[in-house]
């Protein structure tokens, strides 16, 4: 539950405060890394910083100018996850659901003008360079940057600790600094997959099931509906590549379809996520860390 565990973040932080007391930076678990893939906070600021310069090099070597994001500026991409300004997170999943096919516009994310942490994450410097471009130029430009999927950067990626649309110089650069296993849709990181294995939490995926199956939606775990609304979309718009102005009538009419079925899933997966789950995953963190910690 890749997705699942980033909810209960600040769960952990605040046990790792409380028991660490003033000072929990100098007292980190000895455990798998509280930030995603399983790093440590410094593991992640060096690996972000790595890929980063990976990809300006290999940008460059493209006839491109690409520069280095900083760790700041990743991590507001990271943060514009499912979040806009003045709504919860509750608020905007009944609003905009996952914020997949029901924000989908079919622009590069450099030209978004609305939700788009795809945007956030390249910073303002490689936005501008991106607009100086002819239309032929940019699109060869995040050709070289994403490969196919144009909604996938680095950062993205990074939040949903899924690389796998990752393309491009962004794909090449994370494959120089991330474990080949790191790269797979099916990777959990070790916190994650420790819970995973918890009785508890196979419990409450049983019963979890159950409800979603209830409400007319059959996924057998929660990180399974946003790859499949993702996959839904991209064989609508043949993977982003047709802006939503331009899609033939049938496609818009399944577009909206989607979008609906969205808005559905995403109501009833928040719900019972927050019923069934939270409470699960807050005792067995609790329980993590506070052994990990002497």
């Amino acid at each position: 539950m890749k997705n699942r565990f980033k909810v209960t973040a600040t769960v952990i932080m605040f046990v790792l405060a409380g028991i660490a007391g003033a000072a929990p930076k100098e007292k980190s678990p000895a455990g798998p890394g509280t930030e995603e893939f399983g790093l440590t906070p410094k593991e992640l600021v060096q690996a972000i910083k790595r890929v980063e310069t990976l990809i300006s090099k290999c940008m460059r070597e493209q006839g491109f100018e690409y520069i280095a994001v900083d760790y700041e500026t990743v991590r507001r991409g990271m943060a514009a996850d499912k979040n806009m300004p003045g709504l919860s997170e509750e608020e905007f999943i009944n609003k905009y659901g996952f914020g997949i096919a029901t924000v989908y516009t079919g622009r590069p994310p450099q030209l978004s003008t609305g939700y788009c942490p795809a945007k956030v994450s390249l910073g303002k410097q490689n936005i501008q360079i991106f607009k100086k471009l002819s239309p032929a130029d940019q699109v060869a430009y995040n050709r070289a940057l994403f490969g196919e999927n144009t909604d996938v950067t680095f950062a993205v990626g990074l939040e949903i600790e899924d690389f796998s649309r990752t393309g491009g110089c962004t794909r090449k650069a994370i494959e120089q600094v991330f474990k080949p296993e790191q790269l797979k849709a099916t990777y959990y990181n070790p916190k994650d997959a420790l819970i995973n294995k918890d009785p508890r939490t196979k419990a409450a995926l049983r019963k979890y099931v159950a409800k979603m199956r209830e409400a007319g939606f059959d996924y057998k775990h929660p990180d399974e509906i946003e790859p499949d609304i993702r996959k839904r979309l991209a064989a609508i718009t043949n993977d982003g590549t047709i802006p939503v102005e331009k899609l033939p009538y049938e496609k818009r009419i399944a577009l909206e379809k989607l979008k609906t079925y969205e808005w559905n899933v995403a109501k009833s997966n928040f719900e019972l996520e927050k019923k069934i789950f939270d409470p699960v995953e807050a005792e067995i963190e609790r329980e993590m860390y506070s052994r990990k910690i002497q």
